[in-house]
Parts: C-alpha cells; structure tokens; sequence
C-alpha cells in the first residue's frame, strides 16, 4: 500500500486498539469443531428474550422497509411513565456504550481530561482517546472504584468522570453513602457519567444499594446510563439510554446519529419494559447461579471478586490464559481479563443451572491437570 493511512488517522485513534469482544459459539465451533458449547463471556441473560418481546418483534416486522421513529417517541413514553421522568431527559442509543461515545464526542476534545478508573469499563478510554482527549486513570481499591481518589484526580481540564456502578469487568459496586460524599465534591462543570447497565441486579446484597436517578434533579451535571441487553435480555438489538438534564440530552441529540436505534429493537425494549415478571425472574435466575458458583469456587479454593452483577471475576495462581484455552477446548468460553490488566483472572457470566455446572466442572478438570 502507497498510503500510510495510519499517519493520516486522527492522533487519539493512531494509538488505539480495537475494542475485542466475547469469542462467538460459531467461532469456537470453526476454530476448534466442537458442539454443545456454553458461552459464558458477555455477560447475556441467559433465559432468551420474553414472550412478549417475541410478539412485539413479530408485530414490527412487516414495517421493515420503513426507517424507525428517530425520536423513539414510544419507548421514550414508556420509559417516562415506568421511571418518573420527563421525556426531554432521555437519549436512547444503539446500546448504552452509544451514549457513552456521544457523552465523549459531545463533551471531550484535544486539551481535555477524563477521568475513570483502574479495571473500570474498556470503551471510557477508548471513547475518550478517540476524541483526543487524555485519560486520567486512578488506582483501584480492592479492585472497585475509589471515589475519594476519583476526586482528587478532578483538575482544571477535566470534563467528564466516567463511574461504572456496578463495575465491569469486578462485578464491585458502591453504596449511597460513598456517592453522596463524592458527588459532592465534584464541580459543577464537571459531567459525571454514572454507568448503570448491571443496576437491574443489585439491591438484597447491599444495605444501602445506590440508585442514580434519585440524584438527577439535585445534580444537572449528573448522567445516569442504563441498558436492555443485560437483565432484559435484548443483547442483539442494542438498545440503551441515558438520563440527563435536558440541556445534556440536547447536546447529546446534536452528535446522535440519525435513526441509531431500529424499529426492532425500540418494540423490543418497550415490551421488556413492561414484562416485569420477566425481570423478576432474571434476577431470581441470577441469584441462585452467583450462589452456585460461589459454593463451586469455594470448594475448588478459588478467590473471587464478589459481584453485585450478572458475572463473578476469579483468580488463579498464575497466568490465568493456559486456564482459558484449556476450558475452550472443552467447549466453555469465558473471559479472560488480561488486557483489563488482570492477566492471572477470568471473567465468567452466570448461565442456565446446567450451564455453570458444566463450567465448574471444566474448572475442577483444568485445574487438577
């Protein structure tokens, strides 16, 4: 090639690696020819959409050669009467990792710092980056947030403050009472974005579980996000939202791409919306596995990060990627945590009973061999 396209990128992008997903069932299967396999690595919902997402995907499908509502005046309804929020206050996006891009496009720029932190979400630097702007990343505390040295870290060029609660990759979360002490301190310049795509799973394990819409009318520069690929099992249409102070949402309007969320996938999320049993039953799925595979860690004497979400972190002795390839080539597919900067971990989501029977099982194997 004549071109050094790479010379002519933007700076930010130059240095970027590309974001690398769970590897598919039909990746596995290619590479390695096996069947029957259990993918535990992208934290899904493993009941399958709910009954009433599948008709309301039937009903739509004859309109496909329409473009989609723009505005997502439906679901936006819908999500004003079950939140208790203006409709001026949402932004959907193509998942919540789409707000989170049109929070950086919208807000960052060369010059400006965001600041977020060690093991915290992959697409916060990756979104800041890309725009230019600098990544202030803080230490860790017992692999969760330390909201008091996310403060600190707040300086004169600083934007926007990236929080995951309850974390990806560590499964850690934070109560109202550390919240409350941080966001106090933050200016009000400051854009703080408080990532809730796990909030559906926390609450009987925590005393005082943080719910950030609480916040929203004593903090304008408070952004809360949340999605439907998770607790309500729509991870393939790509649905998310985020919660803002009017003026936000408007700025975020302006960078939004036309369309970014289907007809599909708006009829989908409305009806998740609305089948709370379906959301009950969720978390109940979940509960019991987090509680299976504690008891299976423990009796195997694996340490583990417990999690307030839909996925347990664990360790192991040494370099964790033997472990991996060893549970691939029994058919179960996980998450190594390497490029989180947690090379001896793995991430694994929780499945069907079955499912993590057979993942606990593999373990039990690779780690007696």
């Amino acid at each position: 090639m004549s071109c050094d396209f790479l010379s002519r990128a933007c700076p930010g992008v130059q240095r970027l690696t590309p974001y690398v997903p769970g590897k598919p069932i039909e990746e596995l299967e290619r590479e390695l020819g096996i069947r029957n396999i259990v993918k535990l690595a992208s934290n899904e919902n493993p009941l399958g959409p709910g009954t009433a997402v599948l008709r309301a995907v039937e009903r739509v499908l004859p309109e496909l050669s329409r473009y989609p509502d723009g505005n997502g005046f439906r679901l936006k309804q819908a999500l004003s009467d079950h939140l208790g929020v203006t409709s001026d206050t949402i932004t959907l996006g193509n998942g919540s990792n789409d707000v989170l891009d049109l929070v950086a496009r919208a807000f960052l720029g060369p010059g400006d710092e965001a600041v977020f932190s060690e093991f915290a979400f992959a697409v916060y630097p990756i979104a800041t980056q890309a725009c230019g702007a600098t990544g202030v990343v803080t230490p860790a505390r017992d692999y969760g947030h330390d909201l008091d040295a996310m403060a600190r870290a707040i300086g004169p060029r600083t934007k926007v403050v990236f929080i995951a609660n309850p974390n990806n990759p560590t499964g850690t979360a934070f109560g109202r009472g550390q919240w409350e002490s941080f966001i106090r301190q933050v200016p009000e310049s400051v854009l703080v974005v408080l990532d809730e795509a796990y909030i559906e799973y926390t609450g009987a394990e925590m005393d005082d579980p943080l719910n950030g819409l609480n916040y929203l009318a004593d903090y304008p520069n408070l952004l809360v996000t949340r999605t439907f690929s998770k607790a309500y099992g729509l991870a393939a249409l790509r649905v998310g939202y985020s919660l803002s102070h009017p003026q936000v949402a408007d700025l975020l309007n302006r960078v939004r791409q036309p369309f970014n969320v289907d007809s599909v996938a708006l009829a989908a999320a409305q009806a998740a919306l609305g089948d709370q049993d379906y959301l009950q039953r969720s978390r109940a799925l979940n509960h019991q596995g987090m509680e299976q595979y504690v008891a299976g860690f423990r009796r195997l004497g694996l340490d583990y990060i417990p999690s307030a979400g839909n996925f347990v972190t664990v360790h192991f002795a040494n370099d964790a990627g033997p472990v991996y390839q060893q549970l691939l080539e029994q058919g179960v597919i996980v998450r190594p945590l390497a490029n989180y900067g947690l090379p001896r971990s793995l991430r694994i989501s929780i499945g069907l009973p079955q499912e993590n029977q057979r993942c606990l099982e593999a373990l039990e194997q690779c780690l007696s061999s």
